[in-house]
């Protein structure tokens, strides 16, 4: 099931990459003083007594003018509205309650998604109760203070946003159709895809407010067997900067990714695989989906003997921390290989849920110790006491040694390799985590 979207929406200086900060334990927002500034993580896992869940900074507003403030938090709260199953709408306390807080929360109220008042900057309850009664004035709901420089009031704020969270045996659960992302810059052709799938023109790119991020779940048959597309196209404002536009695509290409069971990264075949292009698949990967590279516009190239070897070689290239993806060379123009892709989807969803018995995974594993020896530090020398596959949707594998220190990402590696040369696993990432246990005396 798919982790719930949180998102933080706010004006200039409340403090929202402060309680981003706080919540994703590390400091992923750096503030920097440069207007403009897009920063590269803006997103983080956050976990919350059994809840896990995905945080979104909606952006920072460069406080030019009250004009500008208000259409750019209008932009964030649209963000928000679309993206989020929960909105952390963020005021402070010191300012006291602006106009462009009551316009905003408008439409926040509108939104029909919930939404939780977060008071910032609230040092010393006592001191500041009085003045975040204030903000009821707002209409949506009982303020909940807070301060994320100090951490406190945090707890209580989280108890809130987890008690939005859907129960887990949603109808989501229940649900076992395939689910399938696709992904990409704008413009690679990733609307075209499902179009071309569908059989039909259906129009994505919308202008109306709201437009949730459900709308844009597709069913398709094929051969008798239903999948569902996530599409993340649905750009609207064609005339923001670039860089709003780049930080709005990468937040649908979280919430799209955390969705799916299948990623399909669509790459631009005339402009070749790019860095944007690993951000986005790198996405896919930490999540641990499974994942397809399709090379779309293959039509439009110039080819000879060595054109999709030369092509792959630089896909493995720049994508290289994801050797296990499958490629596949497309045109959503003239639906060229397009059926190919649900035999692919099929491959690797089967390989996602790939169970393999603890016995069979530990002759593997003990073939390859004595192929190449454990590393070893001072003496001490790494035993691998035996590995357990533990779940599935990435196949995810406990490796019981002696030492954690000696467990070496490359040997980590080496044994991945030969799980793979035995049980193939294309397309999915596989999970280690390496537990110590104490050697019997």
């Amino acid at each position: 099931m798919s982790k719930p979207i949180v998102a933080i929406v706010g004006r200039p200086n409340v403090g929202k990459s402060t309680l981003f900060n706080a919540l994703a334990g590390e400091n992923i927002s750096i503030v920097k003083d440069t207007p403009g500034v897009t920063r590269d993580r803006i997103y983080a896992e956050v976990t919350w007594l059994t809840h896990h869940f995905t945080m979104i900074d909606t952006g920072g507003i460069e406080p030019d003018s009250s004009d500008i403030i208000l259409s750019q938090m209008r932009e964030q709260a649209q963000i928000a509205i679309d993206t989020a199953d929960v909105i952390l709408f963020l005021v402070d306390v010191r300012q006291g309650l602006q106009d462009a807080d009551s316009k905003v929360a408008d439409m926040l109220r509108r939104s029909r998604k919930p939404v939780i008042l977060v008071v910032n900057k609230v040092d010393s309850f006592q001191k500041f109760m009085g003045d975040v009664y204030e903000f009821y004035n707002l209409g949506i709901g009982d303020p909940v203070p807070v301060s994320a420089a100090s951490r406190l009031g945090i707890g209580d704020m989280l108890d809130t946003v987890v008690s939005y969270f859907p129960e887990r045996e949603g109808e989501e659960e229940e649900d076992d159709r395939p689910k399938i992302a696709i992904v990409g810059k704008p413009n690679v052709g990733k609307s075209s895809i499902v179009n071309k799938l569908t059989g039909k023109n259906r129009v994505i790119v919308s202008d109306i407010a709201g437009t949730t991020r459900d709308a844009i779940d597709t069913d398709i048959r094929f051969q008798g067997k239903e999948y569902i597309f996530i599409d993340t196209a649905g750009l609207r404002r064609k005339n923001k900067i670039k860089e709003e536009l780049e930080r709005y695509s990468i937040i649908r290409t979280v919430t799209a990714v955390e969705r799916a069971d299948v990623v399909v990264v669509v790459i631009d075949a005339v402009e070749g695989v790019t860095e944007q292009d690993a951000k986005i698949a790198g996405i896919a990967h930490e999540r641990g989906k499974g994942v397809i590279i399709a090379v779309n516009k293959w039509d439009a190239i110039e080819k000879n003997d060595k054109t999709i070897y030369e092509f792959t070689r630089r896909v493995r290239e720049v994508l290289s921390f994801m050797a296990y993806a499958e490629i596949l060379f497309i045109s959503a123009e003239t639906g060229q290989r397009l059926s190919k892709l649900f035999e692919m989807i099929d491959m690797v969803m089967e390989n996602q849920t790939l169970r393999i018995q603890t016995g069979v995974l530990n002759e593997i594993i003990t073939e390859a110790v004595a192929m190449q020896q454990p590393p070893s530090d001072r003496g001490r020398r790494l035993k691998i006491f035996y590995v357990t596959q533990v779940s599935v949707k990435p196949p995810t594998f406990v490796v019981f040694v002696n030492d954690k220190e000696l467990m070496h990402f490359s040997y980590t590696r080496y044994l991945e390799n030969k799980i793979r040369d035995t049980f193939g696993f294309r397309g999915t990432s596989l999970k280690f985590i390496i537990r110590e246990r104490k050697e019997q005396g």
